[in-house]
C-alpha cells in the first residue's frame, strides 16, 4: 500500500512512517523535530528505514498548478465543512488524513488581509497589508493548526489531548477538542498568561493545571507526561500542526491575485509559525503555484529574544532565555521550532530583529489607530518592520504582508492600561525617542467622566474639537 506521507528529522534527515514516531515528537537519534513530506515533496523517498518499511508503488505526479487554483476557488461556493474551512479547503496540501469524514472543523481560515495605508506611511512603505489571523474562531492561528493535529487524534483513536500554553493554543485545543468530543488538559505557567485566553480554555471544558513555572518548564513536564499516558500532545512539536498552519500562505497568494509579495513580517514566539509558513510558500514554489517566495522576517520581543540572540552569535549557539515580555503570546525563552525558522529566513532571504516594550505599545495603538485591532504579540510585527526599512532591509517600493496572530480582545487589560498611561515603567519608556513620546500622547484615548449635565458635555466636546481641529 503507498505511504500518504511520510516524517523526515528536519536536524539528521531521517525519515519514518507516520505510524512510528513517538508520543513527544522527537527523533529518537538525535532529538530533532520531524516534518511532514508527500509524495510530490522534495527529498521523498520510498526507502526502507530503520524505524518502518515506507513503500510507495504509484509513479509520483504533480499536482497541476491550474487545476489548484481553479479547484480551491471552486470550493468557496460548497457548503461541506470541509470546503468551507481555509485549511482543509487547500487539502491537496495536506493529505495526510486517509478519511476526510473525521475532519474536525470550526470553519477556521479564510481570515481578511486588510490595506493598512495609515501604517505604511509610518513604516516607510507604500503597500503594506495585514493578514489578520485573529479572525479564527477562537481568536487565533493556532485554530489553522488546531484542527489538522486534532483530526489526526480522532483518526488514530485517541481520546485525550493536551498542550503546555501561553493562551491561544490552550483555547484553540480545548475548543477543537470539545467539538470532536475529547478530553483535553492544559498546562499553563501560573501568572503569565491573559485571562481573557485562559477563560477560553475554562468555557471549552478543558482540565487546566497551573504550574508554577515558566512555559519551558510546563511544555518539559507535559512531554514526560505523554510518555506514561496514552495523551496525544498537541504543541507545535507536533507536525501536523504546522501542515494547518501553512495554510494562510495560499490564502495571501489568492488575496494578492497571485502576486507574492516581496516580505512577510512574523512574529516569534514558539518559532512554529514562521516554520510553518515558510513551508508553504517552499512547497508551493516546489509545485510551480509560483516562481518564487517572499522574505520572511521574524520580529522576537527583546525580552524573549533567544531566535535573535543567536542571529548575532558569532559561534551560532541557541541558548535558551528566561523570558519576559507583555506579549505574552510570544512569551517562549527555549523556541522548539528555533531551527524550522532560522533555515526557513535564511532559505527565504529574510532576517530577525527585535522589539522592546515601548515600541511594541506604540505599534499596538498605531494598528489599532486604523480600526484593525490586535493582541500584543501581532504587533511586534510592524515595530519591527519599521527597523527593518530603517536598515535597508524593505524599500519603500517593495509590498509587505504583516501576520497579525490574535484578536485584540485576546488581552483587553493591556489595550486599558496603555490608554489609561499606566502600562509601561519608567525603565521602559527611558529610551524612547521625543518623537515616540509625542506619538504615545497622542494616540492615547482613555475615556472621559464627566457630569450627566448637558453644558458640562457640550463644554468639553467642544474643547476635545478644538484640540483635533489644531492637530
Amino acid at each position: 500500500m503507498s505511504a500518504t506521507h511520510q516524517l523526515r528529522c528536519t536536524n539528521c534527515g531521517t525519515r519514518i512512517a507516520a505510524e512510528a514516531v513517538r508520543s513527544d515528537f522527537r527523533c529518537p537519534d538525535c532529538k530533532g523535530l520531524y516534518e511532514v513530506i508527500y509524495p510530490w515533496s522534495e527529498g521523498w523517498s520510498a526507502e526502507t528505514t530503520a524505524s518502518a518499511e515506507v513503500r510507495a508503488t504509484d509513479p509520483v505526479r504533480l499536482p497541476n498548478p491550474g487545476g489548484l487554483r481553479h479547484l480551491w476557488q471552486e470550493r468557496k461556493t460548497s457548503t461541506m465543512g470541509v470546503d468551507q474551512s481555509g485549511v482543509w479547503r487547500f487539502r491537496e496540501m495536506l493529505p495526510f488524513m486517509r478519511d476526510v469524514e473525521k475532519v474536525v472543523t470550526l470553519r477556521e481560515g479564510n481570515t481578511p488581509l486588510y490595506e493598512m495605508p495609515r501604517c505604511a506611511e509610518i513604516a516607510g512603505v507604500d503597500w503594506l497589508f495585514a493578514k489578520h489571523q485573529g479572525m479564527n474562531p477562537t481568536g487565533s492561528f493556532k485554530d489553522t493548526g488546531m484542527t489538522a493535529a486534532l483530526s489526526v487524534a480522532v483518526e488514530r483513536g485517541f481520546e485525550w489531548v493536551a498542550c503546555a500554553s501561553t493562551g491561544n493554543t490552550s483555547a484553540a485545543m480545548a475548543a477543537y477538542a470539545a467539538r470532536a468530543g475529547l478530553r483535553s488538559i492544559v498546562f499553563i505557567p501560573e501568572g503569565k498568561i491573559a485571562w481573557g485566553k485562559l477563560s477560553q480554555s475554562m468555557d471549552y471544558g478543558a482540565l487546566t493545571i497551573q504550574l508554577k513555572t515558566d512555559f519551558d518548564g510546563c511544555l518539559k513536564l507535559l512531554t514526560k507526561l505523554v510518555q506514561q499516558f496514552p495523551i496525544y500532545l498537541l504543541n507545535s512539536v507536533n507536525p501536523y500542526r504546522l501542515e494547518g498552519q501553512k495554510t494562510p500562505a495560499m490564502e495571501i497568494l489568492e488575496q494578492l491575485e497571485w502576486q507574492v509579495p516581496e516580505h512577510l513580517v512574523v512574529p516569534g514566539g514558539n518559532l512554529g509559525n514562521s516554520s510553518a509558513l515558510g513551508k508553504g510558500f517552499l512547497e508551493m514554489k516546489h509545485l510551480g503555484l509560483i516562481s518564487r517566495v517572499p522574505k520572511i522576517h521574524v520580529i522576537q520581543a527583546q525580552g524573549a529574544n533567544p531566535l535573535y540572540r543567536w542571529y548575532n552569535d558569532a559561534n551560532k549557539s541557541m541558548q535558551p532565555v528566561s523570558a519576559h515580555t507583555r506579549a505574552t503570546a510570544i512569551q517562549i525563552g527555549n523556541p522548539a521550532s528555533w531551527l524550522k525558522a532560522s533555515r526557513v529566513i535564511e532559505e527565504t532571504g529574510g532576517w530577525c530583529e527585535q522589539v522592546n516594550e515601548q515600541e511594541i505599545a506604540l505599534a499596538k495603538a498605531q494598528i489599532g489607530a486604523e480600526g484593525v485591532g490586535c493582541e500584543p504579540a501581532s504587533a511586534v510585527t510592524l515595530a519591527g518592520l519599521k527597523k527593518l526599512v530603517a536598515q535597508g532591509r524593505v524599500t519603500r517600493e517593495e509590498r509587505v504582508v504583516l501576520l497579525l496572530t490574535g484578536h485584540t480582545l485576546k488581552d483587553s487589560q493591556y489595550t486599558i492600561d496603555f490608554h489609561k498611561n499606566e502600562l509601561l515603567t519608567a525603565e521602559e519608556t527611558a529610551g524612547a525617542t521625543d518623537v515616540e513620546r509625542a506619538q504615545h500622547d497622542a494616540l492615547r484615548k482613555p475615556p472621559m467622566v464627566l457630569e450627566a449635565d448637558e453644558s458640562v458635555i457640550i463644554k468639553a466636546l467642544t474643547a476635545r474639537m478644538a484640540t483635533v481641529g489644531a492637530r
